[in-house]
């Protein structure tokens, strides 16, 4: 535990790397005590030192401790690692140290790597923020990254999956994350370990072979690197190209989809779609997906689209995706985060609405707003003050599609103009007895105006559509 360098000593190339780091006010450091992180720790609070004895500014550096609950060894690791960091702030300052223990637990079906990383990252932001920190450090090395690369590469991933590990990214929250030492080999560090004679975990769940990356880093990785002395870092490199390559696609997707989605995140032109190559569909369409809130995305899901989208036509069709569904609809794809359909339209009884002026008018009780808008033409008659009624369909209502056409019940009318079911849940809206406005197909022509009339047209948005927009 004990800093045995001297203090004049030149810095290894990893203290040199991390002074550069050390410059925001707070910087973190996720810190498990085991050997990567611990180095990683000592060596930013050494720079923050350095900043200090030399006169500059230096920043507070805190470590970030997560307490998994999943090892019975965890509160003797919480242990050492308040320890050893109350150690080393009392011979330097300059060092404080942060834990949280997660209560929750994972579920039946979860991947205990993926549920444990995920929770991890969510309490290391959490504090991180709380602590004031704009930056966190991770001490994942290079032999992490191509180990991840090979691990994506055996999962079937495309560009993004083997990009692995980004040396630096700003999450939503505009919280830095870097990895100083994505580019310096293991060896390196245990060389750091030992010139400082720092004291680290060894976490017995390492040895598991129940986790695909201690399969791969006990069993496949010395076979590996006995044959290719040089994988590690060709590894690395392939990393590189395929972030090289994830950056270019992800230019083209934002080009096609300012052409795909120009005014819209929830709908996709598909007619421009459809002419573009396979591939290139395939990436603006993961794109778009990408931006609409809400919806999980799977490659089966992905490969389902394409091929059911390029032989499907025009047809009204929708694709369940979890709690919502994707929805072909007059040439566009859009998103709804609720699964409608006809048979289960709210039976709701028939309210009054006033509307004393133009605008949008709210109805939480069918989950939408009523818009009215002035129109030249072709609208209903306006009186300031006037009264709507809405409610729920019958089963007899008859509608007009033009003034030249003839009533027909409103079923018929649905499906001659192609209405899908989810178009169909929307409130009638009546003036007095006469039915004047259906969701899907507009205005009644028997309510419309005649001209010179001061008049005002009606529309329907479903609430979570709006808020998408």
């Amino acid at each position: 535990m004990k800093d045995c360098a001297p203090m004049g000593a030149s810095p290894t190339p990893l203290s040199a790397d991390l002074a550069s780091e050390a410059r925001p006010g707070v910087v973190a450091v996720a810190y498990s005590g085991g050997r990567d992180s611990t180095a990683l720790l000592h060596a930013t609070w050494r720079a923050a030192c350095a900043l200090a004895e030399a006169g500059y500014e230096a920043p507070q550096v805190v470590a970030l401790h997560v307490h998994h609950g999943l090892s019975e060894h965890a509160d003797e690791w919480l242990f050492h690692c308040e320890s050893q960091c109350s150690a080393w702030s009392t011979q330097r300052g300059h060092l404080r140290f942060r834990s949280t223990r997660l209560m929750a637990q994972p579920s039946k079906g979860d991947s205990l790597e993926a549920w444990a990383r995920s929770e991890r990252y969510g309490a290391l932001t959490r504090m991180a923020h709380e602590e004031g920190a704009s930056l966190v450090l991770l001490a994942h090395h290079r032999r992490d990254q191509a180990e991840t690369f090979l691990l994506q590469a055996l999962r079937g991933a495309g560009p993004a999956g083997l990009s692995a590990m980004s040396a630096f990214e700003v999450d939503e929250q505009g919280l830095a994350w870097r990895r100083p030492w994505l580019h310096h080999s293991r060896e390196v560090i245990e060389a750091y370990v030992r010139a400082h004679q720092l004291s680290f975990i060894e976490d017995d769940s390492n040895s598991n072979p129940r986790f695909a990356r201690n399969r791969l880093r006990l069993n496949v990785w010395p076979a590996w690197v006995e044959a290719f002395p040089e994988a590690e870092a060709a590894l690395v490199q392939a990393t590189q190209r395929a972030q090289e390559a994830r950056a270019c696609l992800d230019e083209l997707a934002a080009i096609d989809l300012a052409v795909l989605a120009p005014n819209s995140q929830t709908a996709l032109s598909l007619r421009p779609w459809l002419g573009l190559s396979r591939p290139r569909r395939a990436n603006a369409l993961h794109a778009w997906l990408l931006r609409v809130p809400g919806l999980r995305i799977t490659r089966n899901l992905l490969d389902r689209l394409l091929n059911e989208l390029g032989a499907g036509g025009e047809a009204p069709a929708r694709w369940p995706c979890g709690s919502g569904e994707l929805r072909r609809y007059r040439g566009e794809l859009t998103f709804s985060p609720q699964v409608h359909s006809e048979a289960s339209a709210p039976q709701i009884p028939a309210l009054q609405l006033a509307v004393p002026d133009l605008g949008d008018y709210e109805v939480p009780q069918w989950g939408g707003c009523l818009r009215v808008f002035p129109v030249s033409r072709g609208g209903l008659a306006w009186m300031p003050g006037m009264v709507l009624t809405l409610q729920a369909r019958q089963g007899a209502e008859r509608f007009q599609l033009a003034l030249q056409r003839p009533a027909r019940l409103l079923r018929k009318q649905f499906q001659s103009a192609d209405v899908p079911a989810w178009g169909r849940s929307g409130p009638l809206v009546f003036a007095g007895d006469a039915l004047v406005f259906v969701p899907g197909l507009g205005l009644d022509a028997r309510a419309m105006a005649p001209p010179g009339v001061p008049q005002v047209g009606l529309a329907w948005d479903e609430i979570s559509r709006r808020e998408a927009v």
